[in-house]
């Protein structure tokens, strides 16, 4: 697989889930541990956390888009294709993620729903939009991703790269254990320190972050987990890739945190 920080070796032995997380562990405590979680202290601190994470939010939609393209038939004619599990899981990520209960009788994508979030702290969409309307006349993601701030912009390329490896062991991995087993852990500690400081103002994202605490810790994380086992089986090369990828992806959000926290951090 190639793509910045994503050599791997071919030759490591066959693992699981399990041992593949225990790998991780290290680096996932890092990130459950971050200082961002108790750095929220003013409402222009949650802004700039949201101008940023809202990247990950966005760019979360073509790892799971990639995964739906590959594990499912979304062409015609329609032809039966892979695992019944992986077509479950991200069949029901997708009707969740892009047409979600709004709670009122209708439905929202969670993407929307974040900008909702944002629109209510007074935080600036301006640069996402730019992102998504230089995309919309045809630019690349890369051209697009100029309109970020630094540290989301190199998040975001992580992603992208992965993506574009081609590697499904790789985008399951980065889908699994960069995102739907770490987001519970993370979402949590953002919770409890948003409600200790801006929660009666802030429903919406305390809501966004609840919701995908649930979803993802009870349901679409263990399901992920299976794919993943499923996807790699005894396949060495495709557990490394798997490795190198869901390192590279946690890595790459601790940086995100860490960029994050030095803007929070500054005197003022």
């Amino acid at each position: 697989m190639r793509g910045r920080g994503l050599v791997h070796d071919a030759r490591m032995t066959t693992m699981d889930p399990a041992r593949l997380q225990a790998d991780l562990a290290p680096l996932r405590a890092r990130l459950v541990a971050h200082p961002i979680y108790g750095s929220l202290r003013t409402i222009e601190d949650v802004r700039s956390f949201q101008e940023h994470h809202v990247y990950a939010v966005w760019d979360f939609m073509s790892l799971l888009k990639s995964l739906q393209r590959a594990l499912t038939c979304i062409e015609v004619p329609w032809r039966p294709a892979g695992d019944p599990v992986a077509r479950r899981l991200i069949n029901e990520i997708v009707v969740a993620e892009e047409s979600d209960d709004d709670g009122r009788g209708g439905y929202v994508s969670h993407f929307d729903l974040y900008l909702a979030s944002m629109r209510e702290s007074g935080a600036s969409t301006q640069a996402i939009s730019e992102t998504l309307a230089l995309l919309e006349r045809g630019g690349s993601v890369e051209s697009a991703l100029a309109a970020a701030p630094r540290a989301a912009r190199a998040f975001s390329r992580t992603t992208f790269d992965i993506v574009r490896s081609g590697s499904v062991p790789a985008i399951a991995a980065t889908f699994t254990l960069g995102r739907e087993d770490v987001i519970p852990d993370m979402f949590r500690q953002l919770v409890r320190d948003l409600h200790a400081s801006s929660g009666p103002r802030l429903p919406s994202l305390v809501d966004y972050l609840e919701r995908h605490v649930a979803l993802d810790g009870e349901r679409h994380g263990p399901m992920a987990a299976r794919m993943l086992a499923s996807l790699c089986g005894d396949d060495a090369g495709a557990w490394s890739a798997a490795s190198a990828a869901a390192s590279a992806s946690i890595r790459a959000r601790i940086a995100l945190w860490d960029g994050i926290h030095d803007i929070v951090s500054r005197p003022r």
